[in-house]
């Protein structure tokens, strides 16, 4: 079985900091958030009341004008940032290369808005008025259906959805497909628009999102004592993968490699992480492992840290765990600080985050957190970003359904 080496060439994003790596970077490098109060609805009658959504976003500039009155949002943001993905890494899909070039994108929750109006429809004017687009713009494997269309991707093509950690295993699976030697590039990542009232209103049910309604970018405080859950954020982190022979064959520019994936099961509780994290550290153990990395040779973590109260807690003990008397040397971030928790998308965003971190030797900030959890005691970069070294990072996401995945990336090397 082949293991070929595998590298990071194209980097695309529409977050609620902005659009395409640089300015999402930039942004987030300057401890911007992206919270707000919600305007997709009237959220008046919630108790939570914000979200961090994406603000000036213009599909006309990735599709024509029919499609931007058809196609949902959460698939509109794929199509967006995987052209940006494409462009970032000038990279042409062509009759030559297209079977050898695939997609594997999710999303956690996929057409909610788009299945709320639908309901509204065939309750109040019965079936026969429901969209015979209902059922495509619902599922969640339509995003990489439509990008593989838009950009003629004919290599394999699939969709992983494993809740928050979705953005994350599909770039790991992403790379899988590459090392085995089945595809020679794949366009992948997560992409979500839950903020309807239907998505504000579950998580809000299920006591996990913040209610801090009157300071909303003071909202999202991960590993702060004054948590009181997440923000809803939307949005799309797309990657190009690609072999590191193609990419070297191309003269393509290379951010970062990837170096190993992990996944594991917490097999637990459909909500709640495992007492301890154990099954956090179970996912990045095995990342390193794939990856040939030592615990001391990890610089960086880009954390799930979510803003809630077990997460942040059992994500940290988990860090201790692996890691021992190093994970105080490690610089650990949480950009849901500033973007929320893209569920879906998160993972994929927070990839280009942390291979940008790799690439850059500057790693982001955490803000909010004013006052630590003493059961919080790592090193999260509070308030500013920070230069330092990082020969290699990891990036973690763990879903509802106890989905634990995690990726590892380290600087090019010939």
């Amino acid at each position: 079985m082949q293991n070929l080496r595998v590298v990071v060439t194209g980097l695309g994003c529409v977050t609620p900091i902005g659009t395409g790596k640089d300015a999402f970077w930039n942004n987030l490098i300057a401890g911007k958030s992206g919270v707000g109060r919600i305007t997709h609805f009237d959220p008046t009658n919630f108790s939570c009341q914000i979200a961090a959504e994406v603000k000036d976003f213009d599909p006309l500039l990735y599709m024509d004008k029919k499609d931007t009155r058809r196609i949902v949002r959460f698939i509109q943001f794929a199509i967006a940032a995987a052209k940006i993905a494409i462009g970032d890494a000038k990279l042409s899909i062509t009759a030559q290369n297209a079977d050898r070039a695939g997609t594997l994108i999710g999303s956690g929750i996929g057409g909610i808005a788009f299945l709320e109006e639908q309901a509204r429809v065939l309750f109040e004017k019965g079936p026969d008025k429901t969209s015979p687009f209902m059922v495509p713009w619902m599922i969640t494997n339509m995003a990489a259906g439509q990008v593989s269309i838009y950009l003629g991707l004919k290599g394999p093509n699939s969709c992983t959805v494993t809740a928050c950690a979705t953005g994350t295993n599909c770039i790991g699976d992403a790379a899988k497909i590459i090392q085995r030697g089945d595809a020679d590039i794949m366009v992948a990542g997560g992409t979500e628009a839950a903020i309807s009232p239907l998505g504000i209103a579950g998580f809000a049910a299920a006591r996990a999102l913040s209610t801090r309604n009157n300071e909303p970018q003071k909202a999202s405080r991960p590993f702060d004592r004054e948590r009181d859950g997440f923000v809803m954020g939307e949005g799309a982190g797309i990657v190009v993968l690609e072999s590191l022979d193609h990419a070297i064959k191309r003269g393509a520019h290379i951010y970062a490699e990837f170096a190993g994936y992990g996944m594991s099961g917490d097999a637990y509780h459909i909500t709640a992480p495992a007492p301890g994290g154990e099954g956090a550290v179970r996912a990045m153990r095995m990342a390193l492992k794939d990856g040939g990395l030592k615990p001391e040779d990890i610089d960086h973590i880009n954390a799930h840290g979510t803003s809630t109260d077990m997460n942040d807690k059992f994500e940290t003990m988990a860090i201790k765990t692996l890691f021992g008397s190093h994970a105080k040397k490690i610089a650990v971030s949480s950009n849901k600080s500033m973007v929320g928790h893209m569920l879906g998308a998160a993972g994929a965003v927070e990839f280009i985050s942390t291979v940008m971190s790799v690439k850059n030797d500057i790693v982001p900030p955490t803000v909010n957190l004013d006052n630590p959890d003493p059961e919080c005691d790592l090193d999260y970069v509070p308030g500013s970003a920070r230069k330092i070294t990082v020969r290699a990072a990891i990036s973690n996401s763990f879903g509802f359904g106890g989905h634990n995945a995690v990726i590892a990336v380290k600087k090019y090397k010939v």
